[in-house]
């Protein structure tokens, strides 16, 4: 993760270099990795339970899956995709389930462990062991490549028109709305121009993650509030993490 303004050590010419296409879920965990020690930025259990969200969005903008009613389907489309594994999971469940019992049953280290792989493999992190006596304990992933990163935050930035905190966000110009799972969403507040439904759904996740005001701390909260609670994978992602914290705050008492 690159915080906003932040100089950042080596990597390629983000202004040079060709832009590389990454998925919601590279995406998400890109940004919720510290660049330099490959640590997350969240607590594990929300970069896993966030991370089971951003995979869920990825299949529905390639079309394999989709919600109806409070239950998601398998469309019966076959894209070309990482994410062959999961969208198998649900094609072939006797049983169907709400998102947030998707995200519940998706998420887990192996799939971190998945994507960061899959980021190695292309240059754009790196695999780093973590001795502990002697022994290489733990794995991280600190960023090799910044050219990605850098392309992404700029069209973040871009997307949401984040001004200097302490400034009110103009709502003097109207923006085109834009839409993500099928809703129309009021950019007016934090951009001229609308962004993508990518772009939006990775905001919302970010959101859901309590990652979007870390990056962006100028941003309009209530917006990116309202936009996490209209995505339906990022409201998955929501519920399963108010659950998990419930939980925790109920152990001791037991």
């Amino acid at each position: 993760m690159v915080a906003v303004g932040r100089a950042h050590h080596g990597g390629m010419n983000a202004e040079t270099a060709a832009p590389v296409e990454l998925s919601l879920p590279e995406a998400f965990l890109l940004l919720a990795t510290n660049d330099n020690d490959g640590k997350p930025e969240i607590p594990v259990f929300a970069l896993r339970t966030t991370l089971a969200g951003a995979i869920l969005g990825e299949l529905e903008m390639q079309g394999a899956i989709e919600l109806q009613g409070k239950h998601v389907r398998a469309t019966g489309a076959t894209p070309k995709t990482e994410l062959r594994r999961e969208l198998e999971a649900i094609r072939h469940k006797s049983r169907l389930h709400t998102p947030k019992r998707w995200v519940s049953m998706m998420e887990s280290r192996g799939e971190v462990q998945r994507v960061y792989e899959g980021m190695a493999s292309r240059g754009i992190v790196e695999h780093a062991g973590e001795k502990h006596l002697g022994f290489f304990r733990t794995v991280r992933f600190p960023e090799k490549d910044h050219a990605p990163e850098a392309a992404l935050m700029k069209k973040l930035q871009a997307a949401l028109a984040v001004v200097p905190a302490g400034q009110q966000v103009p709502e003097s110009t109207p923006a085109p709305a834009a839409t993500i799972d099928g809703r129309t969403t009021d950019a007016t507040k934090p951009a001229a121009k609308a962004p993508d439904a990518r772009t939006l759904a990775l905001i919302a996740l970010l959101q859901a993650a309590g990652l979007f005001h870390k990056l962006f701390p100028s941003a309009d909260r209530v917006w990116a509030d309202e936009l996490a609670k209209d995505y339906w994978p990022a409201r998955a992602v929501e519920d399963e993490l108010r659950m998990i914290r419930l939980a925790e705050e109920e152990a001791p008492a037991l």
